[in-house]
C-alpha cells in the first residue's frame, strides 16, 4: 500500500483539497506583494537641491521662483529640468541676461537637502532618509537584505518543517511575518528598517514553501498540476493588487501595513488547516494521520480511511530508514542519485530565478506609469500560468521545464540582435520572454515537489530557494555591467537560461509517477511506482534497464 492509495479511497481532489487551497490563498497572495514592494516604497521620485536658505534676501529677493532656480543650479543635459544631485558654487545672475553660461562654472553637491515631487508618492524610503545621489544605492540595497533574509528563511524553515510539521511551522511563519512586517513600517531609521525586513523576509518564506508542500501532498497524482498552478495564480493575483494597493496608498509606511495586513486573516484561519498526512505517516505519526485522513474523507463525503493497522503498516514502512536518525541537508547529498537530484535542481532553480527577474527589471518601453506598467507584467503571468497548466498534463514536467528555460534564452537573444528602431517587436518578443519566464517559474515549483522524497522535501525545497535567492540577487547586478557593454547582461542572462534549460534535460520525468516517500523511492525505485491512469510513465529516477520504460 502507498499513500495514494489511501487518497484514493478518500478523494485526493474534493472540497477538502479546494478548501485548503482557498484558505492558503491569502497568504500566498502577500508574497509578491512583499518580495516587489521595493518598486514603490524605494522609487525616486524626481529631485532637486534645495534653494530654500539661498532666497533669505539681498539679490534673491526680488526674483522669482523660477529664476532662483536659473541662477542656483545647472540645467541637465537634454535642457530639461535641473539636475539632481549639484547646485552652482555661486549664483549665476549673468544666466538671467543672456541664457549662456560659458565655461563650466564650478559646482559643489547640494548643502541643504532635497526637494522632491510629491505627485506620484506622498513619501518613499528615498525622501524619507534622502536617499538619493551618493546615498541612491542604499534604496535597493534594502531589496537585498530582504532577499538576503528569504534566503536564510529557506534553510532555517525547511529543517523546521520537515522536523515539527507543516502545520506548526506555517503558525511560526505567520506569527514573524506580521510582527516584523507591522513593525518595519514604524521603523525611525535606515539600520533599523534594514533589520526589521530582513526579518520579515525570514519569515514569509516559510509561508511559500510550505503553503506549496501542503498543497501538493493532500491531492492525488492525476491533479497536483492542477492544484500547483492554481495556487500559483494567488501570487499573480497579490503581484496585481500590489499595483492597485500602490496607486491608492501614496505613504510608504501605510503601504507596507496595507499589504501585511491579509497575513491576520490567514492567522485567523490557520486552526483550519490540516497537517501533512504524509508528514506524519512518515514520522510515524499513525493516530493523528488517522485523525486527518477521516476528517478529509467526512469532508468529501467518502467512507473513512483504511484501518489504523493497515496506517501503521505503511508508516513502518516509510520510517524504516528513518529509525534512530533525523534527516538534515547533508540527506540530499550521501546517495548517488540524491546528488545528482540536488546538484541538477539547484542549477534549474538559479536559473530560473535569475532569469525571471533579470527580464522583469529590465523590460522597459511600455511608455505607461509605474502603476500601470506594473500591472500589465503581473497580468502577462496569467495566461502563461494557464498555458503551461495545460502542457505540463501532454507534454510533461521535464520538457515544460526545459523548454521555457531555453526559449526564454532565445527570446532574449533575438532582443539582442533586433535593431532598436524596431520598438513594436522588440516589445512584443520582451512580453513573451517575461510570459515564458513566469512559466518556468510555475513548473519548477511543482516539478521540485514531486521529485524531492517526502522525508526530505522541505530540505530540498530550503536549498533550491536558497539556490534562487542567490539568482535574484546577482540579477540587478548582472544589470550593472550594462555600463561595461550595452548588451553584457542579456547575453549573460539568457545564457544562464540556456545552461539551466539543458539541465532541467537530465532530469526525471514526473508525469503520473507517485511521489517518492523515502530516499530508497529515489534510489532504489519499484517498477510499478506509477499511478494507475498512466502505467508506462517512469517512475522518479527509474533504475536503469536494458529495457526503458520511456
Amino acid at each position: 500500500m502507498k499513500f495514494e492509495d489511501i487518497l484514493d479511497e478518500i478523494n485526493g481532489f474534493g472540497p477538502f483539497q479546494m478548501a485548503m487551497v482557498v484558505l492558503l490563498s491569502a497568504p500566498r497572495m502577500v508574497l509578491p506583494c512583499h518580495f516587489l514592494l521595493n518598486n514603490f516604497i524605494a522609487a525616486s521620485p524626481p529631485h532637486r537641491c534645495d534653494i530654500g536658505t539661498l532666497g533669505a534676501g539681498g539679490l534673491f529677493e526680488n526674483l522669482t521662483e523660477e529664476q532662483r532656480l536659473t541662477v542656483s543650479l545647472p540645467a541637465r543635459e537634454d535642457g530639461r529640468g535641473w539636475k539632481s544631485c549639484e547646485m552652482f558654487a555661486e549664483p549665476q545672475f549673468q544666466l538671467l541676461a543672456n541664457g549662456s553660461r560659458g565655461a563650466d562654472p564650478p559646482t559643489l553637491r547640494c548643502q541643504s537637502g532635497w526637494v522632491y515631487d510629491n505627485s506620484t508618492f506622498t513619501s518613499t524610503l528615498a525622501t524619507e532618509w534622502d536617499l538619493v545621489c551618493d546615498r541612491k544605492n542604499l534604496t535597493q540595497t534594502t531589496g537585498s537584505i530582504f532577499f538576503l533574509g528569504v534566503m536564510l528563511g529557506a534553510v532555517v524553515f525547511g529543517f523546521l518543517s520537515d522536523k515539527y510539521g507543516r502545520k506548526n511551522t506555517l503558525l511560526a511563519s505567520y506569527i514573524t511575518a506580521i510582527v516584523f512586517g507591522f513593525a518595519s513600517a514604524f521603523a525611525d531609521s535606515y539600520v533599523v528598517f534594514a533589520v526589521l525586513r530582513f526579518l520579515t523576509g525570514f519569515g514569509l518564506t516559510g509561508i511559500g514553501i510550505n503553503s506549496v508542500v501542503l498543497s501538493i501532498e493532500w491531492v492525488d497524482t492525476e491533479h497536483r498540476v492542477f492544484i500547483g498552478v492554481i495556487g500559483s495564480l494567488s501570487w499573480s493575483a497579490g503581484n496585481m493588487l500590489l499595483a492597485g494597493f500602490a496607486f491608492l496608498v501614496k505613504d510608504w509606511r501605510t503601504l507596507i501595513m496595507t499589504v501585511t495586513a491579509p497575513l491576520g486573516f490567514a492567522l485567523l484561519s490557520w486552526c483550519w488547516i490540516p497537517e501533512s498526512a504524509r508528514w506524519l505517516l512518515a514520522n510515524g505519526k499513525v493516530e493523528k494521520a488517522q485523525f486527518y485522513l477521516d476528517k478529509c474523507a467526512k469532508f468529501n463525503k467518502r467512507p473513512k480511511a483504511s484501518s489504523n493497522s493497515k496506517l501503521q503498516s505503511l508508516a513502518d514502512i516509510e520510517t524504516l530508514e528513518k529509525k534512530d536518525k533525523n534527516y538534515t541537508y547533508l540527506d540530499l547529498i550521501k546517495t548517488p542519485k540524491m546528488r545528482r537530484l540536488t546538484l541538477l535542481t539547484g542549477i534549474v532553480w538559479y536559473g530560473v530565478s535569475s532569469t525571471y527577474y533579470g527580464i522583469s527589471l529590465n523590460i522597459t518601453g511600455f511608455g505607461l506609469n509605474i502603476y500601470l506598467t506594473h500591472f500589465v507584467y503581473a497580468a502577462i503571468e496569467v495566461p502563461a500560468k494557464l498555458m503551461i497548466y495545460f502542457l505540463l498534463k501532454v507534454v510533461g514536467r521535464r520538457k515544460c521545464q526545459a523548454g521555457t528555460l531555453l526559449l526564454t534564452g532565445v527570446c532574449i537573444i533575438i532582443n539582442v540582435l533586433l535593431p532598436q528602431g524596431l520598438w513594436q517587436v522588440r516589445a512584443v518578443v520582451a512580453i513573451v520572454g517575461k510570459g515564458l519566464s513566469e512559466a518556468s517559474f510555475t513548473t519548477v515549483f511543482l516539478y521540485t515537489t514531486e521529485l524531492y522524497p517526502t522525508v526530505v522535501r522541505q530540505n530540498g525545497l530550503g536549498y533550491t530557494n536558497v539556490l534562487s535567492r542567490v539568482g535574484v540577487s546577482v540579477a540587478p547586478l548582472i544589470l550593472l555591467l550594462e555600463d561595461v557593454w550595452t548588451v553584457l547582461p542579456q547575453v549573460i542572462i539568457s545564457s544562464v537560461a540556456i545552461i539551466s534549460g539543458l539541465a532541467a534535460l537530465l532530469l526525471p520525468e514526473t508525469l503520473n509517477a507517485r511521489l517518492p516517500e523515502t530516499v530508497d523511492d529515489i534510489e532504489k525505485p519499484r517498477r510499478n511506482e506509477v499511478s494507475s491512469r498512466s502505467e508506462e510513465s517512469p517512475a522518479v529516477f527509474p533504475e536503469p534497464k536494458m529495457t526503458s520504460s520511456m
